[in-house]
């Protein structure tokens, strides 16, 4: 009898699957909301039956996939079917919000590089220097159409030249982006099912391992080696320097956030401070700084010793 249960839900939520793919694929504007509840279907149960029984929705729902949009949806399940297996699963085992996220983000990045590399090898190139040289072309087209200023130009070549490099840092936000959305997505579907489920800690307590202040300082002091532009180090100084300072901008404006809560300072402030910021990059740069001292130095005990 629970066999049967087991896969009349399966069938169910398989059939939810293809629907919304459905829609996704064909319905442009709808479609663009309904590609974030893709993973549901497979959260949904992977968290009730476990993750054998998702691994077999995931392969009905490749076959479903095909049969809906031909070979090139099934990537999509499998994208999407896995990042469901993973959160339903850390959702099962009662992990912690940030371990989901994490899990997730990692499922998505390295689902996103894998159809990367898959286009690299279909194309016989780079997608992302294909977009670049595309770009490129225009800027060439407009500048002589409507005669732009050579160091306007130069400028946009040189911020082309640099986002050729920068696809892999793009896949890894894409990932976190998207494992965001689908946690926010799913924990508000559970809940209305009757699950309860651990969610993403407040803002004010994320707090990085002290790891990171050392892989900062050993890429900052690789950066100021200038290796030259084109080679494997000047790729990954440039990916990884980048995903470092966004990383410790963050733990400073947990700080901000958590500094505020503890002394009854209203909401606003730390908004406005991440808006400020955002608009104002020297802001940014002390925010990065007092990120580094938090890690470094532990502020947030200095904080509540002195409320004590």
């Amino acid at each position: 009898m629970k066999d049967i249960r087991t896969l009349t839900e399966g069938a169910i939520l398989a059939a939810v699957f293809a629907i919304l793919l459905l829609v996704t694929a064909y319905v442009p504007l709808v479609g663009m909301i309904t590609l974030w509840a893709l993973p549901l279907p497979f959260v949904i149960y992977v968290l009730r039956r476990g993750l054998k029984a998702g691994f077999m929705l995931v392969a009905v729902a490749c076959f479903l996939a095909f049969l809906v949009g031909g070979l090139p949806s099934v990537p999509a399940a499998l994208v999407f079917g896995s990042a469901g297996l993973v959160v339903g699963e850390l959702y099962r085992r009662e992990q912690p919000g940030l371990t989901v996220l994490v899990g997730a983000g990692l499922t998505y990045t390295v689902n996103m590089l894998l159809v990367f590399l898959g286009l690299v090898f279909l194309l016989g190139e780079n997608p992302m220097q294909m977009a670049v040289d595309l770009t490129r072309e225009q800027i060439e087209f407009a500048e002589s159409a409507f005669d732009m200023p050579t160091e306007s130009v130069a400028q946009m070549n040189e911020m082309l030249n640099q986002l050729g490099y920068l696809a892999p840092l793009m896949i890894v936000g894409a990932g976190v982006f998207c494992a965001l959305i689908t946690l926010w997505i799913s924990r508000l579907v559970l809940r209305r099912l009757g699950h309860e489920v651990n969610g993403l800690p407040p803002f004010r307590e994320w707090q990085f391992p002290k790891s990171f202040l050392w892989y900062y300082l050993i890429v900052l002091i690789l950066a100021m080696g200038g290796f030259e532009q084109g080679t494997t180090m000047y790729a990954i100084v440039w990916n990884l320097f980048p995903l470092l300072e966004i990383i410790l901008a963050v733990q400073g404006f947990a700080f901000i956030f958590f500094f505020c809560h503890h002394r009854g300072i209203s909401k606003a402030v730390p908004i406005l401070l991440v808006i400020s910021a955002i608009i104002m990059s020297p802001l940014l740069f002390i925010i990065r700084i007092l990120g580094i001292i938090d890690l470094g130095f532990d502020l947030r005990k200095r904080v509540i010793s002195q409320k004590k």
